[in-house]
């Protein structure tokens, strides 16, 4: 495991569990049921972990 980099995963879970529980509660605020909002929220950090992770990804190439 030569020059892993633990901060980055964490980095990953930590967007993608932020972006979760903001969408969720706009939605709530704004109204939607909170099983709706709940759906959302998935799908919002869904789209989080894919946009960090593919950022990730093209710092390393670049990088080597």
């Amino acid at each position: 495991m030569k020059r892993y980099n633990f901060v980055r995963p964490l980095l990953l879970i930590a967007v993608a569990l932020l972006v979760k529980s903001l969408v969720t509660n706009l939605c709530i605020v704004m109204g939607m049921e909170p099983a709706l909002a709940e759906n959302i929220g998935f799908m919002g950090m869904i789209v989080a972990a894919v946009v960090v992770y593919s950022r990730i990804s093209r710092n390393n190439r670049k990088k080597q």
